[in-house]
């Protein structure tokens, strides 16, 4: 019985070992972005340099990769997207990469399962190219989102002592006129709600007429000096530029009373702008 019951309890003690929660050499990382109303969410394995050379020795220049160490990055869009002025389809895919000197070639592929570079080609969503420059050391396999305006990202990935870079974007103007509508349809709207809508659309070019009556509205519910100032701004998009410069003057003034110079400042220089015209 003795020599029977020693091996199980080892046994339990090695199972209990493995199933122990120990760090990676490559740990999990993600890093997320909305990019104009679009969430975009990149999850990795995070590799590290430790002393190797990694582009075009580690890693040979013209070969795939499974950017990242363990199973293959992925990304994740709750909206269509454009990559290098490309369709992208809502969903989940896999990121590869084919690193080169100059351009880095990166796949999108439509099975986000994939294990390594172990995948079928037909399955592939889109191919684009990835500009490459030097970088500062990194030492750690690193994904960012920078320069996020405009409705558009650009994509870095840094390791060693390169950057691969690529550009996303998602219009939010379609979607933002339809947030618009179901905002301006609940029972009783805030004046800010018709404020922020009056902006977005003048700031879109869009429907600058309808904008015109909502800035109205904003200030005729509540008079604040940046509702006027946003009234001010539709006006003088809907060519009303009389109009704008004596809406941003009462702007200006109640802007001073409330000791915001922000708004200040903003109303000197569109009254500089329109009545230099």
């Amino acid at each position: 019985m003795k020599h029977f019951l020693l091996p199980v309890a080892a046994m339990a003690f090695g199972l209990t070992v493995v199933a122990q929660d120990l760090p990676q050499a490559s740990p999990y990382g993600e890093v997320e972005q909305v990019v104009g109303l679009t969430k975009v969410e990149i999850d990795y394995s995070r590799p590290n340099v430790r002393g190797r050379q990694i582009f075009g020795d580690l890693l040979p220049f013209g070969k795939i990769w499974r950017l990242g160490a363990n199973s293959s990055t992925t990304i994740e869009l709750d909206g269509p997207v454009m990559i290098d002025g490309q369709k992208l389809a809502k969903g989940k895919y896999s990121m590869l990469a084919i690193p080169n000197e100059g351009a880095w070639e990166i796949i999108f592929n439509k099975n986000p399962e994939l294990w390594g570079t172990n995948r079928k080609e037909d399955e592939d969503a889109l191919h684009i190219k990835a500009e490459t420059a030097p970088s500062d050391f990194t030492e750690t396999l690193t994904i960012t989102f920078d320069e996020v305006k405009d409705d558009k990202a650009r994509v870095d990935i840094r390791w060693e002592k390169t950057r691969a870079s690529f550009w996303i974007s998602a219009d939010a103007t379609e979607q933002g006129m339809e947030n618009i509508k179901k905002a301006l349809a609940q029972k009783d709207p805030k004046a800010g709600a018709y404020a922020s809508s009056a902006r977005f659309a003048m700031e879109r070019g869009v429907m600058t007429k309808e904008a015109l009556g909502w800035a109205q509205k904003a200030v005729d519910m509540d008079a604040k000096y940046y509702y006027m100032h946003t009234l001010a701004l539709v006006q003088a998009a809907n060519g009303l530029t009389k109009e704008a410069i004596a809406t941003a003057e009462k702007s200006m003034d109640a802007a001073k009373k409330a000791d915001d110079m922000a708004y200040v400042k903003l109303n000197e220089a569109k009254l500089k702008e329109w009545k230099g015209k």
